[in-house]
């Protein structure tokens, strides 16, 4: 989520229509601007914005599996930070994978 504002202890934050409230304890100063990741309203960790990416890209992933729509009604799938190992096997190696 991407820092809007500041004030001691806390940094308003955005993702997408998204927005709230949270602590920054754990990480100390944070600027508008600064990437975070966000755990139950407390900043863990700040990201640098390609990190940042990387994240939203595989939530999106996420979110739209769980909408089950292949591309979450994007005309193209989100670029994950991945590759699943499983995307390039044959039906029989999936088969016996089972």
């Amino acid at each position: 989520m991407q820092v809007t504002a500041v004030r001691p202890g806390h940094a308003r934050v955005r993702r997408g229509n998204e927005q709230r409230e949270v602590r920054t304890a754990l990480l100390g100063d944070v600027a508008p601007g600064d990437w975070l990741l966000v755990f139950l309203d407390d900043a863990r960790e700040a990201l640098s914005p390609e990190r940042a990416a990387e994240i939203e890209a595989t939530l999106a992933l996420v979110q739209s599996a769980l909408a089950d729509a292949p591309t979450g009604g994007l005309s193209t799938p989100p670029d994950a930070a991945f590759a699943l190992p499983s995307a390039s096997w044959t039906a029989e190696q999936l088969e016996a994978f089972r």
